[in-house]
């Protein structure tokens, strides 16, 4: 019998941190990648991935252009959902809520520690809309290039983060025979204790 290893866990975050402790010694590249599900004003689901860059018992953070398709949507609809997918380790959590925008100093903060390459690469993209060819997307990064020689690049106003903050986690451990683990950790609101459930796989 294998070792029930989500047995006696009783803080969703707790578990989270170890879980992707052991993805990013592990998963061979970007173990923070996690696809995002949002839904536009008439209800259509869309999916993508991003990085995750803050995990925390306020939720979990990405970062993004907020003119951008998940940006709109999520203006529309500010409810997400969102799944790991760890294969080497086979396991996945997935979580959803609402998800709100960090605030400018978080979102200053974190712009600061991008590479001066991909600041000025947010200047350059217009996510999520129509462009003519690569040179047009060439053409505005080298003008941001040119625009700030020399200075400091600041975080363009329509670029910053989104924390999602989970109303239910699921954890999935993948086991012999299709027998999987899955821990389901569910709350009302934010102010209220975690219940947990196992779920048939």
């Amino acid at each position: 019998m294998e070792n029930d290893f989500l047995a006696g866990e009783a803080d969703p975050f707790a578990l989270f941190d170890r879980w992707f402790a052991e993805a990013a010694a592990s998963e061979p590249s970007d173990p923070n990648a996690m696809s995002l599900a949002t839904c536009d004003a008439d209800g259509m689901p869309d999916v993508r991935t991003v990085l995750l860059k803050e995990a925390s018992p306020r939720g979990f953070v990405f970062y993004t252009n907020t003119e951008s398709a998940k940006g709109e949507e999520l203006a529309a609809n500010p409810l997400a959902a969102a799944v790991f997918h760890w294969k080497s380790l086979h396991r996945q959590v997935r979580f959803r809520g609402p998800a709100e925008q960090v605030s400018d100093a978080e979102a200053d903060a974190y712009f600061a520690t991008r590479s001066r390459e991909s600041r000025l690469g947010a200047w350059a993209s217009m996510q999520s809309r129509p462009v003519a060819d690569r040179r047009a997307l060439v053409r505005r990064f080298d003008s941001a290039v040119e625009r700030f020689e020399g200075r400091e690049v600041p975080r363009p106003e329509y670029w910053s983060g989104y924390r999602l903050r989970p109303l239910s986690i699921e954890f999935w451990a993948g086991r012999s025979h299709r027998l999987h683990d899955r821990l389901r950790f569910m709350r009302k609101d934010f102010d209220s204790v975690w219940s947990v459930e196992r779920l048939y796989p």
